[in-house]
């Protein structure tokens, strides 16, 4: 059979094929039908395309023509073998709902092919959802790890709104002093109403309220008045902000994602235990009954890499506590809210 490689496409006569025979596979072009390498290499793999070359020498001079051929061979094999049509794309791949096909309905979703040992700027990951979404696609992340092994993963904007009413407490009066890494409201009027209201901080001997510094800096700005326990002077905000920045390398990042949640109608506790900087709660009405979080957040810094062994801890941690993994970036844009959690296609 007689063919030519183009770029990344291979191009064959319309003599040297049935349409019947390839349809749904490639492009028809005039008198060529032009087949991505991967779909090529399929049809040889599977005897259905002869090009006068083996497999292996077919897959060596791929690779010699895109990047990670041999990735998105896998992906593109695993996704036909299933029973969906697939076909070429800016993300790789265009994928089809099972049952429907290319020219007669539209594709579902796109599909990015990743390597386990890439690292993938998250600014980038933002863009291709955004752009997946503005054309009402899913965006699903095909992982290949070191065994050839797929994992696929679902990335989508989260709007984040919780439930919670406005803090209706006045903490002009409070008395609260920094100790160490934490601050301490002494005054049972102010430190059970607190708690109760909003579940801030952690009560002690049900009468005084410990608050980590994240929450104590947010709430300075709802009037909350802070002593230096060392000093006995008052702190401006500023002046508290800068020690707990001292005291916390992460601060300023945590606040702005805790400040922002807080301000969405979430409550917001520590995510420690998790591995994740704040679980977050739609509501909360009663909190001598707490309800399971929804979300696991952690606040990634303008400019970050993700690797994606370490994302996939973090999602699969969240999925064995029944929570989504939010992944809160702070860029160009501002702040932005990732959801991605494991997927099936």
């Amino acid at each position: 059979m007689a063919f030519d490689i183009k770029g990344d496409k291979v191009v064959l006569s319309r003599r040297d094929f049935d349409e019947q025979e390839y349809s749904y596979y490639g492009r028809l072009k005039g008198n060529a039908l032009e087949l991505s390498l991967v779909e090529a290499a399929y049809l040889v793999e599977r005897e259905r395309l002869d090009l006068g070359i083996t497999l292996k020498e077919f897959f060596k001079e791929a690779s010699g023509i895109q990047p990670y051929f041999d990735l998105k061979y896998v992906v593109y094999k695993d996704l036909r073998e299933r029973g969906y049509y697939i076909q070429p794309s800016v993300t790789d791949f265009r994928l089809y709902p099972r049952g429907g096909r290319p020219g007669e309905g539209p594709a579902s979703a796109y599909v990015y092919v990743l390597s386990e040992r890439i690292s993938v700027p998250f600014a980038e990951l933002m863009e291709k959802v955004r752009l997946t979404q503005n054309v009402r696609k899913k965006m699903l992340l095909a992982v290949v790890d070191g065994e050839s092994d797929l994992t696929f993963y679902e990335a989508k904007s989260a709007s984040m709104q919780g439930k919670m009413p406005s803090l209706a407490v006045d903490l002009s009066k409070a008395d609260a002093t920094l100790l160490d890494d934490r601050v301490v409201i002494w005054d049972e009027q102010h430190a059970v109403p607190l708690y109760r209201a909003g579940f801030y901080g952690k009560l002690v001997d049900e009468k005084m309220l410990q608050l980590s510094l994240i929450e104590c800096a947010y709430l300075m700005q709802l009037g909350l008045s802070v002593e230096d326990g060392a000093t006995n002077k008052r702190f401006t905000r500023l002046q508290f902000i800068r020690r707990a920045k001292a005291i916390e390398p992460e601060f300023l990042k945590k606040l702005e994602v805790y400040t922002d949640l807080r301000d969405r109608g979430f409550v917001v506790k520590t995510g420690f235990k998790f591995g994740s900087h704040f679980r977050a709660y739609e509501q909360i009405e009663d909190v001598d009954r707490i309800p399971h979080s929804k979300y696991l957040v952690h606040a990634l810094p303008e400019g970050f890499v993700a690797t994606l062994p370490e994302m996939s801890r973090a999602i699969r941690l969240a999925h064995g506590v029944r929570k989504r993994m939010i992944f809160a970036y702070s860029g160009k844009t501002g702040l932005e809210y990732l959801d991605i959690g494991r997927a099936k296609p």
